[in-house]
């Protein structure tokens, strides 16, 4: 099946102690990352000045399998190929808000910055114009594997100066996962294709009459589920608008609009009827593992707005197999807010391997990186992690195609996905979005009232220059 890939791819809300406390333990946690990079390999710093030694830091989340065993497989590669060289590999146990802080961290110091960095696509034109991150371009140019990625995938590591600093290990697509048992059960219809929000509004409203105890509906929201609030969560919503969050033409953040009150109104909507999960529940730093490998295995969740990467937890081998998952979930592409065109929204997004710009070991680093992301890696890790393939020649393996035949809807929204502004200022407004997100979510913001903290908020961290509409 061929895919065209598309340009670039939860803590309880508590009292004022509660918040200190969480602080003080986020710093230690911090701490504790730096510590860790500046004494492992036996109190050498980061990107050992002989060439010979490479750390590679990653985001360690839960009991996901196949990340770690790319890179483990890439290290033993390496190792083998280049006598006397190490590669030590820095889990960072960390949810993805605190793992993009803490690599930050670690990057602001040649002691401590990694040499090979798991980077969020999205944070590529932050971290190259922050100084962090290596231009590749020179090495690259001469790797005949290059050719492989398709452009786009190519152009979702460059930064604002058009220069590589990431290489792209695969994409992924989100949609409604339904549970086929439960709606039978409630009455509803199986296969389901809600047109409208409204239709999604409806079938949690008869998941809550018929079946006491299930939770409706998740989605992703506030602080704690971080990017995965933002992006899978609320903008999922906003794009399905006529108001996007980014006017390309202006270049400018979008603020006052429609469409966000509208987003920020869906969320305050299931959560205050309870249509989904409460919000202590949903605040929970482990929400996305306690959705996807306790309450759908389980029949406590009817539908999860979600990625294309779920089957990877539960298949063989996978953080939280469930044999059967096949029989029980569907999947329905997310609709437009009242159904127009195109009918379907979905975001993309997707993750690099980048050198440091500290390392002293370049080219062993960027061995390190083409190993990793050659063909037979790439096949692996793309089939075990469900990822949606970037590279020309695992598109078209049997292997691939025949392991995705079960993406179905998740790989026909590539059609119609969206990806994240490619813009330095957006880490400071998703963060912004979350703080929105929390307020109605909790109730202690109404609609306007978030949507107004969100613009002067956005304002200030961007500058009014860069904001358009209303305030």
């Amino acid at each position: 099946m061929k895919r065209t890939i598309l340009n670039r791819n939860p803590k309880r809300t508590g009292t004022k102690r509660n918040t200190i406390i969480r602080r003080t333990q986020f710093a230690a946690l911090g701490l504790a990352a730096l510590t860790l990079l500046a004494t492992a390999g036996c109190g050498s710093s980061a990107g050992a000045s002989d060439g010979k030694t490479i750390k590679v830091a990653y985001q360690k989340f839960g009991n996901y399998k196949p990340l770690e065993k790319l890179l483990n497989a890439a290290k033993s590669e390496v190792e083998k190929a280049n006598p006397g060289t190490t590669v030590t590999l820095l889990p960072i146990e960390a949810s993805e808000n605190d793992y993009y802080t803490k690599l930050s961290l670690m990057n602001k110091s040649a002691s401590t910055a990694p040499d090979i960095a798991y980077e969020d696509t999205f944070l590529i034109k932050s971290d190259a114009a922050a100084g962090y991150l290596l231009p590749l371009d020179d090495y690259v140019s001469k790797w005949a594997d290059w050719k492989q990625f398709v452009p786009n995938a190519q152009d979702a590591g460059k930064g604002d100066d058009g220069k590589t600093y990431g290489v792209s290990m695969g994409t992924d697509t989100r949609a409604l996962w339904y549970s086929k048992d439960l709606f039978k059960k409630a009455g509803l219809p199986v296969p389901w294709q809600p047109k409208t929000w409204d239709d999604i509004l409806a079938a949690a409203d008869t998941i809550k009459a018929k079946l006491p105890g299930v939770i409706p509906m998740n989605l992703y929201s506030g602080k704690a589920a971080g990017e995965g609030a933002s992006m899978q969560g609320f903008e999922m919503l906003l794009y399905g608008t006529n108001d996007p969050l980014y006017d390309e033409s202006s270049k400018k953040w979008v603020t006052g609009s429609q469409g966000f009150k509208d987003s920020l109104n869906f969320v305050k909507k299931i959560y205050s009827d309870g249509l989904a999960p409460t919000p202590q529940q949903a605040l929970d730093a482990q929400i996305v593992n306690i959705a996807t490998d306790t309450w759908l295995p389980k029949g406590k969740l009817a539908i999860d707005l979600d990625g294309s990467w779920l089957p990877s937890k539960w298949s063989e081998g996978g953080s939280s197999p469930w044999p059967t998952w096949q029989d029980t979930m569907a999947t329905a592409k997310m609709p437009t807010q009242d159904g127009s065109d195109p009918g379907a929204v979905s975001l993309s997004g997707g993750w690099t391997l980048a050198v440091g710009s500290k390392t002293k070991s370049p080219d062993l680093a960027v061995k390190y990186l083409e190993t990793a992301l050659n063909q037979k890696n790439s096949l692996t890790y793309d089939i075990e992690g469900a990822q949606i393939a970037v590279r020309k020649d695992v598109m078209d393996a049997p292997e691939y195609k025949k392991s995705s035949s079960s993406f179905g809807i998740l790989s026909d929204v590539v059609a119609v996905t969206k990806f994240r502004p490619a813009n330095t200022d957006y880490p400071k407004v998703s963060n912004n979005i979350q703080v929105a997100m929390e307020g109605v979510m909790t109730g202690q913001k109404s609609v306007d009232e978030a949507a107004k903290a969100y613009d002067e908020a956005v304002t200030s961290a961007v500058g009014q220059d860069k904001t358009t509409g209303g305030q």
